[in-house]
């Protein structure tokens, strides 16, 4: 039986929290909203957030609200990041404001606009680096950016996840054998 529900999150300085028909969350990195759901209540103790069920029937809920909730503290507190890499001859991206603009071995170059709250930096011109406060948000900017090209299992070129493994498959045999 999971208790991630039962964890208190430790709520950190400069981070208010006001607690109502849903979580508001506000930091220095921005403001973030977390619903919750019937049969969850949350309490706010000694700079402790706890989250509390009416009864078993609720436990997947619980566990979801807790884990929401302290991705909001921590995202607006220290924010979150992902790295991506671009592999391929060519294939290169760059920044012009929330723009972010592609090559990726296509006939055409494809822009990609950022949500607000997402920004995004390049080291050399093959690592991106994505940040945001909202772990939802950024996960999703960071899986359609890979989709514009995802990796490939032949050549290994494509847009991937910094420390992404994949594994390269063997091509075709010679047109001789049988």
């Amino acid at each position: 039986m999971s208790r991630v529900g039962k964890k208190p999150i430790p709520v950190p300085a400069g981070v208010k929290i006001n607690i109502g028909a849903q979580l508001d969350v506000q930091g220095p990195k921005g403001k973030l909203t977390v619903p919750i759901p019937a049969g969850i209540s949350i309490e706010n103790a000694n700079g402790t957030l706890e989250i509390k069920r009416e009864n078993d029937s609720f436990a997947a809920l619980h566990g979801l609200t807790r884990a929401l909730a302290a991705n909001a503290v921590t995202g607006v507190s220290t924010g979150f990041t992902r790295d991506l890499e671009i592999v391929g001859i060519g294939y290169r991206a760059e920044v012009k404001g929330g723009i972010v603009n592609f090559n990726l071995g296509y006939s055409h170059p494809i822009e990609f606009i950022l949500p607000a709250g997402v920004d995004c930096k390049i080291e050399k011109q093959t690592a991106l680096s994505i940040s945001g406060c909202d772990k939802e948000l950024l996960g999703q900017v960071a899986a359609n950016m890979r989709a514009l090209r995802p990796p490939d299992p032949y050549k290994n070129k494509g847009v991937r996840y910094k420390g992404e493994v994949l594994r390269k498959k063997v091509g075709k045999a010679g047109a001789g054998s049988k």
